[in-house]
């Protein structure tokens, strides 16, 4: 199971918010890349990145944080935020971002998302953002009446790498993983998915590695890495993550 480290982009700053609300943000880093840097020196070989503020105006805005990331790493990267069309993916794909993830695109285009799989094979993830088991879109600002399965049962069989399936509630709370609702996603689809929304510690790494088996391969932590709640090396020499 893959452990990516979140790193959000608001205003050129490294923040964490809570509950996906823009007002409730937390200045972690004010380099990214030298955050970005500091994760690889850690042992992680994935990135998760999101421009917080290109999924609120529909196109990216914190590109020039972006590119200073990838110049300071090796990592792989996937990029959700603000991508909305294929010119975008394609420019984040040509810049050096491992996968792009979309998610308001892949609710009001799904044919984006299907166009994109055959133009950029094992690149494309979706982003499916839960609140109470809906979906939520344009930077989770607004719920719609779509269930999470739903969604993501249109792209099986398209040649979606991944999904990252995030629980808004819980986001940047600190009060564990939603297992429950992630793993009964994973079995509903046969597309890997990626957990993510209030990682508190190893206890929820524990037990997402009991339900990897349904198609649970990854989880994103981010403020418990950045308070100190998860440790980076304990997390890394567990056996099954890496």
């Amino acid at each position: 199971m893959i452990l990516f480290p979140a790193i959000d982009l608001k205003g050129g700053a490294c923040v964490r918010l809570e509950q996906g609300d823009m007002n409730r943000a937390t200045v972690f880093n004010d380099d990214p890349a030298a955050q970005a840097a500091a994760f690889q020196s850690q042992g992680f070989s994935h990135l998760h990145l999101v421009d917080l503020d290109g999924a609120f105006a529909g196109a990216p805005v914190n590109a020039d944080a972006v590119d200073r990331i990838l110049a300071a790493t090796t990592v792989t990267t996937q990029l959700g935020g603000g991508i909305r069309d294929l010119p975008t993916i394609e420019s984040w794909l040509t810049r050096g971002i491992g996968r792009v993830i979309l998610g308001t695109a892949a609710v009001r285009n799904p044919e984006l998302v299907m166009e994109a799989c055959r133009a950029f094979p094992d690149r494309i993830v979706v982003g499916i953002d839960a609140r109470n088991g809906k979906v939520a879109v344009e930077g989770w600002a607004e719920t719609g009446d779509m269930d999470t399965e739903m969604l993501a049962k249109k792209f099986e069989d398209v040649g979606v790498s991944a999904i990252v399936y995030t629980d808004i509630d819980r986001d940047g709370m600190l009060q564990g993983i939603n297992v429950e609702a992630t793993a009964a996603l994973a079995r509903a689809v046969n597309i890997p998915v990626i957990a993510s929304g209030g990682l508190a510690g190893s206890e929820d790494l524990e037990k997402l590695l009991a339900v990897e088996g349904d198609g649970v391969t990854g989880v994103i932590s981010g403020r418990a890495l950045y308070d100190g709640r998860l440790d980076a090396s304990t997390a890394l020499a567990m056996e099954g993550i890496c």
